[in-house]
This record gives structure tokens, sequence and C-alpha cells, in this order.
């Protein structure tokens, strides 16, 4: 049994990565720290276990062999240093940390420390992102020329969304640092090349002090174009993703949630739009970390990806606060 200390409930998902704790049979939350106290004892007794108002001690306890981080994004640097240092394995909410120099002392004292590192990436993981890798692996739309992912929903405007998430101390940015990770890194990956520069535009539809509508596209050494939106100011904008090449196209979720092609790389799929079955989604970011505990594996594409969106977030920041083209390439190591 993997016996897992809870760092912070700040975050809106952190209740979704107790549950999946919970339900797993491996697994168990035994305690539980806060950088609010209040809200860490109270979630501490809702389930029964020990809550610590010092992390330090938490960490220190033998009875620990991990913990799951819903800290604040300002706060991961110095959270998931602390776990690496007491050898406690780490499950963390993106962003792993919001500039390219944190990540790699995160990498650094994960690998010195050998402990087991996992982000949640969720939608690398869905049926509909492993139909689209499996279609670019066949080549079917040619070269790829565009990637369009958008990611929206309403969370500022209809006032569902935590006060707390438009600190821009706290969480560093706003709609494109927290539900565009989601496109940001799917986008990455459909473009199946890195992306040599950012440009990111940013907008402040209801005043907040972070972004609560947001683009940024990404350049890249073939010509190929990644497109990335993402909002808190939108009430039905459904989740969609496009891939574009030179032979033809995927639509997925404009708006229903069917995968569609159409190519002439193949002649059934030629003259009209095509729906293709979406696969079974593998197991979850949290599910594989708790394997590669147990295996003494390295979540390597997870942690590849958590860079590049690292990295791609780190410039699109950039970007849109100089209102300028950021190279990745420029980005301090």
């Amino acid at each position: 049994m993997i016996r897992i200390g809870k760092i912070s409930y700040w975050h809106v998902h952190a209740w979704d990565y107790t549950k999946q704790a919970q339900e797993h049979p491996e697994a168990e939350i035994v305690a539980v720290w806060d950088e609010n106290p209040e809200r860490g004892k109270e979630a501490a007794d809702k389930q029964g276990v020990t809550f610590y108002a010092s992390l330090d001690e938490m960490l220190a306890q033998d009875d620990i062999d991990a913990v799951i981080v819903d800290a604040p994004t300002r706060m991961h640097r110095e959270v998931i240093l602390k776990a690496a240092a007491a050898g406690k394995h780490i499950f963390t909410e993106k962003v792993l940390a919001p500039t390219l120099q944190e990540v790699n002392e995160i990498l650094n004292a994960v690998n010195e420390n050998k402990v087991k590192l996992t982000v949640s990436l969720p939608r690398l993981n869905d049926g509909y992102t492993l139909a689209i890798r499996d279609i670019l692996e066949q080549e079917l739309l040619g070269k790829v020329t565009l990637v369009r992912v958008r990611l929206s929903h309403n969370g500022a405007t209809a006032g569902w969304l935590p006060e707390h998430f438009y600190s821009l101390e706290d969480c560093l940015g706003g709609a494109l640092i927290d539900l565009g990770c989601h496109p940001m890194y799917l986008t990455r990956l459909f473009l199946q090349q890195e992306p040599v520069e950012v440009n990111a535009e940013f907008g402040f539809v209801t005043g907040k002090e972070v972004e609560d509508n947001a683009v940024a596209t990404l350049s890249t050494p073939s010509g190929a174009v990644g497109i990335v939106e993402a909002g808190f100011v939108n009430n039905f904008s459904p989740f969609c993703i496009e891939v574009h090449g030179t032979d033809g196209t995927i639509l997925y979720g404009t708006p229903n949630e069917k995968l569609l092609i159409r190519t002439t790389r193949k002649e059934e799929f030629k003259n009209d739009w095509v729906e293709l079955p979406v696969a079974e989604a593998r197991e979850s970011a949290f599910q594989q970390w708790i394997g590669h505990i147990q295996e003494d594996t390295n979540a390597d594409e997870n942690l590849a990806f958590a860079v590049e969106l690292t990295k791609l977030m780190e410039a699109a920041n950039q970007s849109a606060r100089e209102h300028r083209g950021v190279r990745l390439s420029d980005l301090q190591a």
C-alpha cells in the first residue's frame, strides 16, 4: 500500500485526486498539509487522517511514501523540492513549474533522490488523443500544416471559479497557464515537432489581474503553425481539435464529440467526411504514477511533455507581457 500525504487543497482538482487515491486499491491518503491551516484541517478531518501544521514535519514521517501536490503554482518548486529531498514520490497538478529553470531544478532533485514524479496531463491519455496520434503515425494527413486546440468555460463570467484563481501572485497567470495547459500540450503533441517561437495575446474581459481570454501561436521549423485558445468567459464554447495537413484534415468536437476525417490518402476517406471510432482511454496519469512507483519505472513521456509545457507557457507569458515573439531557445535553463 502506497501511503500518501496530501500537499494542499488550493486547486479546484484537489478533491478529484483525493478521490482517485481513495478508489485505488494500492493507495491511501494518510495525512494532509495545507498552506491554509483551516482548509487543511477541514480536509483532514473529513477524511479522518492527520493534519500537519508543518510541511517539514509531514515529510519527515517514515510512514508516508508519496505526496500529491495541489498547492498554488508559485509554491510548486518549494514543496516539490522538499518532497524529493525527503524521498517521497510526487504526483502534481500542472504546470510542473512556471519556468524552465525551476523545472530543471525539480528534475535534478527527483533524479538525485530517485523518486517517481508524474504530472497530471490527463488529456494525453484520452481516447480521441490516442486515435489522432494513430492517424498521424499513419501519415494519413500528409505533412501537418496547422493544429488548433480550444478549451474554454464560463468560470469567470458565471462566478464558479474560486477567487484565488485570479491571483497573479499565486497562479502566475490566468486562463492560459490553467485551462490552457491542456490545449497547449495537445497542440505540441499533434505538431510532432518542437516549436521555435511563441506569440501570445491576452484579454481581460472581466477586469481581473490575470487574463481570462487567451490565444497563443506556435511556429515550427517546418512551417506548420499551432494555435492554442483558452478562456474563462465563454458559455457554450466546445472543446475542439483541428489537425490540418497537405492531404487531409481531422476534426474533433466541432461541436459534437465525434472524430471526423477527410483525406486523399485513403479512397474511403476521399469524397466525404467519415466518422472514426474513438479509442479507449488508457489508464490515468495517477494510475500510471502508482505503477511507476510499484514497478520502479519512470514517466518518461509524461515528463517530456511536462517540460515542453513549461517552456511554452513561460514563452507565452513573456510574449504577452512584452508584446513580441519569444524563441524557446532564449529561455534560461
